[in-house]
């Protein structure tokens, strides 16, 4: 096809590695950096493909792996609003990184071109952009490569957080749309996010510094460039692990993965009692606060807490605006505490309902509701509006002032989320906001539930393909009678809970649980590993601490 002339040529400057099998996933591809130029390189492709089949709307490529390692490195493809790729896609991105060889690379788009029914006189348009890995200048290189083969109109936006190139995704996508979603610039995101906030927090008590954790990554020296666009005591912030030159720092000790996984403070801060912590993770997609007590005792603030929180915020915006038949909505995983979600259901009286771990099973679960709250417990989620919402809110007539102010608020609080993605900076003034709106503390912000003990296991495997799940991963169909004897586990502690999935990425599976008590948990937990270990084909020798 005349079309593809240039892909062998460029194609073959960026071969396969011939021992490496590559999969797309809900984060894209990621692995080892120095394994991917090939991968990266018919991503461009792939991307150009993808943009034509959208009438020539501009698609996003983003080179990052977020919290992994920093010698890892990944990629993935941005639909037109800023969303993940469709998944249907998500095949085809499979399919072309392991092509074994140039001409199939191009067998492989033709296949594409004709299964899609592909315009290829459409000009093809390709944001793209990474983070501070050092192997992104390889991976960058190797993406032009792809774009220039298939003579793309690319736009590289340099080095940003993975959320900004999806907000210019999606701001260049609707510029020309009767509501345009921003301007699609480093300057225009702060600008309107920034200006949202002070739109919110104008004549309220100041807050004290809150201390950035930016685990040595891209969100350290963008969160300095909004404070600065923000440029009011309204965001007084001290950010640590801010070095993203130096080899070797990169989420090490510190980010918003580490802090999650580890309930501890990160490496470069000391935690005092009644100062203010948070954490963004590498590509600033995820965010968790944190404080400790006047005894010393640590207490995180996860994506559940931020949840709530922010559910709690909109409910009440909502019945202060008058809009009886505008509801709030919250989407979980199977990982959420059950605390969270006892409150969100008892207390907050708010619909809540679990969708698959991942962002994308989440955020389509939001898109349903009128107003859509979602969060993983890893801190990474935002809140959707959707349009019947948007018609609603601008076909109230307030007959109050109190009124009225809840309306504006409801808009700014809209100006206020990157609704493409979940975004570490966004969720920051969010949450930001609705402390300063409240005058709570975090210890106040805390106190809302208490959350239950929980554990995270991982069970070695011979073949996680055996396992599957039903009821939003939380109950398993096969190996047939495994989750009968887990139901018989769970069923002898107080609140007891559990539910086992196979993981995306290796021959394991992950064992989750809790209870009222630590003690009851780790028992739940590890009695319910061995379940798995010893009936469902554990490989080695099996861990002393599985009951």
């Amino acid at each position: 096809m005349s079309a593809f002339s240039q892909v062998i040529e460029y194609s073959a400057k960026h071969p396969k590695p011939a021992d490496i099998t590559f999969e797309y996933g809900t984060a894209g591809f990621r692995t080892i950096g120095e394994t991917l130029e090939s991968t990266v390189f018919r991503a461009g492709l792939l991307a150009a493909l993808r943009s034509q089949s959208k009438q020539g709307q501009v698609i996003g490529v983003m080179v990052t792996a977020s919290h992994n390692h920093e010698r890892d490195n990944g990629v993935k493809l941005v639909d037109p609003m800023g969303e993940m790729l469709q998944q249907s896609w998500e095949g085809y991105c499979t399919d072309i990184a392991n092509a074994s060889s140039d001409a199939q690379v191009v067998d492989i788009l033709a296949s594409i071109v004709k299964l899609e029914g592909i315009d290829l006189s459409v000009q093809p348009k390709v944001a793209y952009a990474r983070d501070t890995r050092p192997s992104g200048p390889l991976l960058q290189a190797a993406l032009e490569d792809g774009l220039s083969a298939l003579n793309v109109e690319a736009t590289n936006f340099g080095i940003v957080t993975t959320p900004q190139l999806h907000y210019f995704v999606r701001c260049l996508n609707t510029a020309n749309s009767p509501s345009p979603y921003g301007e699609p610039t480093e300057a225009g995101y702060n600008a309107k996010y920034g200006q949202a906030f002070l739109r919110l927090v104008d004549g309220k008590p100041l807050p004290s510094t809150l201390h950035i954790d930016a685990a040595n990554g891209v969100g350290a020296p963008q969160v300095r460039k909004l404070a600065s666009a923000i440029g009011s005591p309204y965001f007084n912030i001290e950010v640590h692990n801010s070095d993203i030159d130096s080899l070797g720092k990169l989420n090490i000790d510190c980010g918003a993965d580490y802090v999650k996984s580890n309930q501890r403070s990160p490496a470069g801060t000391t935690l005092v009692p009644a100062g203010r912590y948070c954490s963004f993770d590498g590509d600033a997609d995820r965010i968790v606060y944190y404080y400790v007590d006047d005894h010393g005792v640590f207490h995180l603030l996860d994506g559940d807490k931020i949840s709530t929180l922010v559910a709690t915020y909109l409910r009440d915006l909502v019945a202060a605006a008058g809009i009886s038949d505008l509801q709030v909505g919250v989407v979980q995983t199977a990982y959420a505490n059950g605390s969270s979600t006892s409150y969100i259901k008892d207390t907050l009286r708010l619909p809540t309902v679990f969708a698959k771990t991942g962002v994308k099973h989440l955020h389509h679960e939001a898109e349903k509701m009128s107003i859509g709250a979602y969060f993983e417990a890893n801190g990474h989620g935002t809140v959707l509006f959707n349009p019947c919402a948007v018609e609603k809110l601008q076909a109230v007539r307030p007959a109050t002032p109190a009124q009225a102010d809840a309306i504006a608020r409801l808009w700014a609080l809209r100006d206020l989320i990157n609704e493409s993605v979940g975004d570490a900076m966004s969720d920051m003034l969010l949450v930001e906001t609705i402390l300063i709106c409240k005058g709570w503390t975090l210890e106040q912000w805390d106190a809302a539930y208490t959350d239950l003990p929980s554990r995270l296991l991982k069970v070695v495997v011979n073949d996680r393909n055996i396992f599957k799940t039903t009821d939003a991963e939380q109950k398993l169909t096969s190996p047939p009678g495994l989750q009968s004897v887990v139901d018989s586990l769970v069923a002898k502690f107080p609140r007891g809970r559990s539910f086992v999935r196979p993981s995306g990425t290796e021959d394991a599976v992950r064992v989750y649980a809790e209870a009222a008590t630590r003690s009851d948990c780790d028992q739940l937990a590890y009695a319910v590993a061995g379940a798995v270990f010893d009936q469902a084909g554990g490989r080695g020798e099996r861990p002393a601490e599985f009951l």
